[in-house]
């Protein structure tokens, strides 16, 4: 028999400064990994890759910050040396000193780093990796309002209060976003760099992350609806699946399902919920995405490539059925694609200064790694942003 799927191992942080928001929110992605997809495109649920559990220092429930009550699955004695730990938050006053407050949750923080786990803490939770001597050295980022007390009270720390996204340490092995929400940007970089940028891509356009925005127009067309139970139109599905490029499919499915056109119109709409000429669009637009997000290949050559010979009639309905032009679906989906495809860090340990990564900073707003909690300058950022 096969070895089964190797399943990795998440422990979220849990403690009474945390807040419930983004440690369920951090564990619903990690767990949906796979399964949302399959579900949607296929309607089977698959198990997830991953395998989130909360962790604190003791077995007994306790209220978290916002009193959300929160009962840990295990005991850090009995958690092992999972492959990623999450910190989620550390909510507290940006001058409270937490020196020796929390001693058993940085001696298990270093704990793990020790053993090749990969750290990666949201919001303010890079003070905890400041206080267990994790970030000595290195670079890091934190939410803007405690980026100050970092840099002063751990001076050796490199702190960059414009990057959203920092990795540092041995091995790239210790992640932190900075922004409130973007614990969301966060998960979306470990699932990257775990099991690669597809399946990140998938729980990008599940969860709508990062262009909340623009509604949930442009996955839409995601489900590529499951294999019809009518022999006859599954036998067509499979067929056009294939050939949706060429000419006038719908009249080649007609003549290979043997049938009138009225009746295999009617019989495919009942049998995949779609008039036949939707279906065919459906697939020629799923497939644009795709070499919308892969490619600089212009749209003239992409619209033609999935059956259209005129570039204005596909960008009508791209637009139409997505919600944005494919020029707006490119920037927004191929940055986050280049983002997650690099696999390294918007700032490496090396250091690059403020303006972090080019080729981050040219995909514009809307890329993995738009700051949405506006680190440093939140007024003058709103300023710049809205002239």
């Amino acid at each position: 028999m096969p070895d089964a799927p190797r399943r990795y191992t998440v422990a979220l942080l849990t403690m009474p400064e945390t807040t419930a928001s983004t440690l369920f929110g951090m564990y619903d992605v990690f767990a949906s990994v796979d399964r949302d997809w399959s579900l949607i495109t296929r309607g089977v649920p698959v198990e997830s890759p991953f395998r989130p559990f909360t962790v604190g220092a003791g077995p007994d429930g306790f209220s978290m910050a916002n009193g959300v009550r929160v009962t840990p699955d295990c005991a850090f004695d009995e958690a092992g040396i999972p492959d990623i730990v999450c910190v989620p938050e550390l909510l507290v006053a940006p001058g409270e000193d937490i020196a020796g407050r929390f001693a058993r949750e940085t001696d298990w923080l270093r704990t793990c780093h020790q053993g090749g786990a990969f750290l990666a803490t949201a919001c303010s939770g890079a003070l905890l990796l400041a206080e267990a001597g994790l970030l000595d050295g290195c670079d890091a980022t934190t939410h803007w309002a405690y980026c100050e007390v970092l840099e002063k009270r751990y001076p050796g720390v490199r702190v960059h209060p414009r990057q959203a996204l920092v990795t540092a340490g041995e091995g790239q092995r210790i992640v932190m976003a900075g922004g409130g929400s973007s614990w969301q940007d966060l998960a979306l970089f470990l699932v990257a760099r775990t099991v690669g940028l597809e399946r990140a891509l998938q729980v990008a356009k599940v969860f709508l992350i990062d262009w909340h925005h623009v509604g949930q127009q442009p996955y839409a067309l995601l489900s590529r609806h499951s294999q019809a139970e009518d022999r006859v139109i599954a036998r067509c599905q499979q067929w056009v699946a294939e050939h949706y490029g060429e000419r006038h499919p719908v009249a080649a499915m007609t003549r290979l399902a043997g049938l009138s056109e009225r009746s295999f119109k009617r019989r495919f709409l009942k049998a995949t919920g779609m008039t036949p000429i939707a279906y065919v669009q459906t697939l020629r637009l799923e497939e644009a995405k795709q070499w919308l997000e892969t490619s600089d290949r212009p749209l003239e050559a992409i619209a033609e490539a999935v059956g259209y010979e005129d570039a204005s009639f596909f960008g009508r309905l791209f637009r139409r059925k997505v919600g944005l032009t494919p020029a707006q679906y490119r920037r927004r989906f191929g940055a986050l694609r280049r983002a997650l495809a690099s696999g390294e860090p918007v700032l490496s340990a090396a250091g690059r200064g403020d303006s972090g990564d080019p080729r981050i900073a040219a995909a514009g707003r809307g890329d993995l790694t738009e700051c949405r909690d506006v680190q440093a300058d939140p007024q003058g950022y709103r300023k710049a942003r809205d002239q």
